[in-house]
């Protein structure tokens, strides 16, 4: 029956946002962040330091852009802070054989607040790099190790950021319906866009079929014009089976072996 292509799953959305008397069902959390996107960036501009404006078209690329980018910061998150390196990687210090540490210790201090010690920054004697601060009479420290620097998501967050770099020399000024917002690189964009593109809208997410009202599922997943399916397909079936034995059978050793192989250079295309 697989084979033969007669199975398929149907597929309810996940959420549904709604403003006033209009609602939309959103599949999935892609398609959620795709619409919010979608919504902060209607009617709003990005002015950078050097007076260009950025809207429409032009925002638009620069924030899927900066989703790519973020969603790549967040992966390496585990090993140093968010904002360290974002900044590092707009400085590009994640180039291999960069050595500008002063730069990006410069623009760590965007962040700083009253009170706090400018950051400085010096290659580690163990590989990396070291930033140092005192902030109100306390030292602060943030290392950014050889495992972070040549994991697969540094990689493409330093080619990212060479093309974003220019943009973010220096804060600019998300606005949108009078409301502004300081923004230092591609996480406070998004943070920015997604905040706009929530205002307003009222989101329900869906934990189960039990949780949607007859006519609910009826119009979002039973709906034959409607509803969207996704047919069951088996390929590669001796990968699949010796994978899927390899991460969920009995034996711990061989998936612990594959995640320490291969947690670092795990990548999500966005």
């Amino acid at each position: 029956m697989i084979e033969r292509g007669y199975l398929y799953i149907a597929q309810p959305p996940l959420y549904k946002a709604a403003k006033g008397k209009s609602s939309r069902y959103l599949k999935d959390e892609g398609e959620l962040e795709t619409f919010l996107i979608d919504e902060g960036v209607d009617g709003a501009v990005l002015t950078l330091t050097t007076g260009e404006r950025l809207a429409g078209p032009d925002l638009l690329a620069l924030v899927l852009s900066a989703r790519g980018a973020k969603a790549n910061v967040e992966r390496l998150a585990a090993r140093a802070p968010a904002f360290a390196i974002e900044q590092a990687a707009l400085s590009g210090l994640l180039h291999e054989g960069a050595e500008d540490v002063a730069a990006a210790a410069k623009r760590l201090d965007l962040y700083a607040e009253e009170g706090d010690g400018a950051w400085s920054g010096e290659k580690s004697t163990v590989g990396g790099y070291v930033f140092s601060r005192i902030k109100r009479g306390v030292s602060e420290r943030i290392v950014l190790d050889e495992l972070l620097l040549h994991a697969a998501d540094a990689r493409r967050l330093a080619e990212r950021s060479d093309e974003m770099a220019a943009t973010f020399a220096a804060p600019a000024s998300f606005v949108r319906r009078d409301k502004s917002t300081v923004v230092r690189g591609p996480i406070d964009l998004i943070d920015a866009v997604m905040e706009a593109g929530r205002r307003g809208l009222s989101i329900q997410r869906y934990k189960g079929l039990g949780e949607m009202n007859p006519d609910q599922l009826w119009e979002t997943t039973l709906d034959a014009d409607a509803r969207t399916l996704l047919q069951v397909r088996v390929n590669h079936a001796d990968d699949a089976d010796s994978m899927f034995t390899r991460l969920m059978g009995d034996l711990v050793e061989p998936r612990r072996e594959f995640i320490q192989d291969n947690a670092l250079d795990a990548e999500v295309d966005v």
